[in-house]
């Protein structure tokens, strides 16, 4: 049942297999109206202790299931959620500001896939083995799931970011406690109602709201939680490293991105332009895969900085549940604060905002007067060593450079410290292939954006994160290998 105070909805933990009231709340707001919707638990040290006594509890049934039996739970779950889909798309499109079009055909979708992804790759992993015939001995590996996984995720795609750490961490027998963002904990809730009726054991998967300084932290600290996977800021990664440091945990970290798009004069801009506007402006920019640099070669960059401009004033901004609307509102008032910053500091360096912030005039229906919106803001130019050429800004904002030589772009490109995404345009398959395998980058799209297979490696380099993630990947991360030789 829904509890609701004041009308508001009031989420609790879920421990060992039940609600959990908790003893203090955290208001979480409608990004969309700027009213306060929800009370989230603010967990601490206490409430993740229970769940680690529950998740431990858990385990040995747990881990001993074969692969198939975890396998029918995984798509049993990803059947009652896809049936919900809608209920699922419309909260978590009120809870975190994207467009209900967004949530209904990426995020839900994409959360229901990922258990439907593990439950399948489960079933397909082999061991390696060996044969020494001098030594009269055979060596093979054996896999066994690591134990308690800790599992933080982020505001921006809350339910998506959450199954693809929960889905291959329960496949491989593990036990969870996850701790969703407390500005987007709704869906997460939301899901818990579903895991008995999948046949998910109690105590199987735990979810503890609250803050990062303080739930997140317990989870982190705690001796028997031997794995954290991560997806938020670098800045909050490396705290995580200095806590998890004593412990030796294993950690898979997935980080910030400062996205270039390079794009060549033989680019075709009727495919190249509406992609990289989506590259751009999706999700209001809040992606980590999103293009935040874009490249074009100076013989076509005045045409193509007409046709984005135009182009980036039809996306229309405005209440998220309306179908018509492309780019909804920002997770909060002090995030949109600071991406309105970034547009002012590069105002200040002499910069061109070319449309959007501070340029057009945003018009919003009654109701979002309150609501953190921002109109896709287009700069150009900027400075290389900006700091909005330098860091990651996560909102509809993106900077426009031309460049001469492909030498000069890879080296141009690589010049921050983040590594996670980038995307070339070029039809020379020469050109694409030599860009590709230079750029410091976990992931190079060439002539298209976000195409994910999820068998293959995801993440970034340097500043962007540590690990991979995906079939094989996400299988090595949640599980320990073992070496076990035989003389015969």
């Amino acid at each position: 049942t829904m509890a609701h105070s004041k009308g508001l909805l009031v989420l609790e933990n879920f421990i060992g297999g039940r609600f959990v009231p908790c003893s203090s709340y955290i208001d979480s707001y409608n990004p969309s109206t700027g009213d306060v919707y929800c009370k989230v638990p603010d967990s601490g040290k206490e409430e993740v202790e229970a769940a680690v006594k529950a998740a431990k509890a858990a385990f040995p049934i747990w881990s001993s299931k074969s692969p198939l039996e975890r396998s029918q739970i995984l798509n049993k779950l990803a059947d009652l959620i896809e049936h919900d889909l809608e209920e699922f798309a419309q909260a978590e499109s009120k809870d975190q500001g994207k467009t209900i079009t967004f949530a209904r055909t990426v995020d839900i979708p994409r959360a229901v896939y990922n258990f439907r992804f593990f439950a399948s790759s489960i079933l397909h992993h082999t061991a390696e083995c060996t044969e020494m015939a001098t030594a009269g001995c055979v060596h093979y590996t054996f896999r066994t799931p690591v134990g308690v996984a800790g599992l933080i995720s982020p505001w921006n795609l809350p339910l998506y970011l959450l199954t693809w750490k929960i889905a291959p961490a329960i496949a491989c027998g593990n036990t969870v406690i996850a701790k969703p963002s407390e500005m987007t904990s709704v869906t997460a809730w939301m899901m818990c109602r579903l895991l008995e009726k999948a046949g998910v054991p109690h105590g199987v998967v735990n979810v503890v709201f609250g803050m990062g300084s303080k739930a997140g932290e317990a989870l982190v600290c705690h001796p028997d939680v031997p794995l954290i996977s991560f997806t938020g800021s670098t800045l909050t990664a490396q705290r995580i490293m200095e806590k998890s440091a004593p412990h030796c945990k294993r950690l898979s970290l997935e980080l910030g991105g400062k996205n270039p798009a390079i794009i060549f004069d033989d680019a075709d801009l009727t495919q190249c332009i509406p992609t990289t506007l989506r590259s751009s402006f999706a999700n209001q920019g809040e992606i980590c895969l999103c293009t935040s640099r874009i490249f074009v070669q100076r013989g076509i960059y005045s045409e193509f900085l007409k046709r984005f401009v135009a182009e980036a004033k039809k996306w229309k901004v405005g209440n998220p549940s309306d179908p018509t609307v492309s780019v909804g509102a920002l997770i909060s008032k002090e995030h949109l604060e600071k991406v309105k910053n970034y547009v002012k500091k590069a105002q200040a360096e002499g910069a061109s905002i070319l449309c959007g912030e501070g340029v057009d005039s945003l018009a919003l229906p009654t109701g979002n007067q309150k609501g953190y919106f921002m109109l896709p803001t287009v700069i150009a130019n900027v400075k290389d060593e900006s700091r909005c050429m330098q860091e990651e800004i996560f909102g509809p904002v993106t900077c426009v450079v031309p460049f001469d030589t492909e030498e000069e772009v890879i080296e141009r490109a690589n010049s921050v410290k983040y590594g996670l995404a980038a995307t070339v345009w070029s039809s020379n398959v020469g050109r694409v292939h030599r860009v590709a395998q230079r750029l410091q980058s976990g992931l190079v799209w060439t002539n298209c954006w976000l195409v994910r297979d999820l068998n293959l490696p995801f993440g970034g380099m340097k500043a962007s994160g540590i690990g991979r993630e995906g079939a094989k990947d996400s299988y090595e991360f949640f599980t320990e290998v073992k070496t076990i030789t035989i003389k015969h």
